[in-house]
């Protein structure tokens, strides 16, 4: 699986400097980091809906989908900041094996939408 963000990582790099006439990351990168914010805020509604939608038996191609929308755009969003998905990753990893509930309740000085890695 990280091989894929690794490589979807390695060409948002490439495409970042790209013309934006023709290529629709650079396009994202030229206009800035609040509309790339737009797109992900965007993407996270849509994949709310499509969960909903699954959840009243409609078919998971759609959600899928809108996941894979919403990692995107927050990829680009990290290459926007010169973020390494790497970083995420390495801060997933970490969080395993700890429970959540006890982390949590523990949490000082971060922001109380910070979760743990399967809660």
């Amino acid at each position: 699986m990280s091989d894929v963000l690794e490589q979807l990582q390695a060409t948002l790099r490439l495409r970042k400097a790209a013309d934006p006439e023709t290529s629709y990351v650079a396009s994202l990168h030229q206009k800035g980091l609040n509309k790339i914010l737009e797109k992900v805020g965007e993407e996270a509604t849509e994949v709310i809906l499509a969960a909903k939608d699954v959840q009243r038996g409609a078919g998971r191609a759609e959600l899928v989908g809108e996941v894979a929308d919403l990692w995107f755009h927050s990829m680009v969003m990290l290459s926007h900041l010169d973020v390494n998905i790497s970083e995420v990753t390495d801060c997933l990893a970490a969080r395993f094996g700890n429970s959540g509930i006890a982390e949590k309740a523990g949490r000082t000085g971060r922001s109380s939408s910070q979760t743990r890695a399967g809660e």
